[in-house]
């Protein structure tokens, strides 16, 4: 997956349900996109709480919640759009009642009430609306959902390729939410060879060039834009646009 918004001749039909189906089909064992719970889980113990209730987007046959409920955990709802992925993980997790598995566009979720989760985590979607059709439409309608479903206040994680060259912007004109930045290996390093410090974010300016002026040269890591609901936001900028 590349970073940037394609061009539509190099569109992928990521969007498409039918799709994953195959994808599914042909391979149906675990995966997990980028990052796996275990180099994932300091950062998220700065950002959630236990008794928190997550939604994991895009949620594929990846095993991020089944290692959360192990871990503690109490309540990880799951969505994918592909009902091939979905009837499967349902199956395979039947006696876990905190793993629920539901069938379900990242880009209309309208089966979830407004402020419905604590928090959400997206290993991956967004890159990969990012990289198909209709990539800018497709990655603001879901980003609106993702603000609409979550609780002020609470914390939308987006695990990706994206620099803040891409991202950023993208996540800023929702107006709903203050980012911060963290960075982690994209390969598992020991803890002697660790190039930066998962929990500590890195300084954000506007247009994110301060990020880009600490990585530098080095691209080998998936960048955590953490962004943390805040309604007063979207209610100064309407209240800017009425003025």
């Amino acid at each position: 997956m590349t970073v940037g918004a394609s061009s539509t001749a190099g569109a992928h039909a990521y969007g498409d349900p039918a799709y994953w189906d195959q994808r599914y089909r042909q391979d149906p064992g675990p995966f997990d996109w980028y990052q796996k719970y275990k180099t994932l889980a300091p950062l998220l113990d700065l950002y959630l709480r236990r008794s928190h209730r997550l939604l994991l987007v895009g949620c594929g046959n990846s095993e991020l919640g089944e290692h959360m409920i192990a871990d503690g955990y109490q309540d990880v709802v799951n969505i994918d759009i592909s009902s091939v992925v979905v009837e499967a993980m349902q199956k395979k997790y039947q006696d876990k009642p905190q793993l629920k598995y539901i069938k379900m566009d990242v880009r209309d979720m309208n089966s979830f009430e407004d402020g419905s989760f604590d928090a959400i985590i997206d290993k991956g979607t967004l890159d990969s609306l990012m990289c198909g059709q209709n990539a800018q439409h497709n990655a603001t309608k879901m980003l609106e959902e993702v603000g609409r479903v979550l609780k002020d206040k609470g914390v939308y994680i987006l695990i990706t390729y994206g620099d803040p060259s891409y991202r950023l912007h993208l996540l800023r004109d929702l107006h709903l939410w203050n980012i911060h930045v963290h960075v982690i290996d994209r390969m598992e390093k020991s803890s002697e060879q660790k190039t930066w410090e998962l929990t500590r974010p890195l300084p954000l300016n506007e247009d994110g060039s301060s990020v880009a002026a600490i990585i530098g040269a080095n691209n080998e890591v998936h960048y955590i834009y953490v962004c943390i609901k805040e309604k007063s936001l979207r209610q100064d900028q309407n209240e800017g646009v009425e003025h």
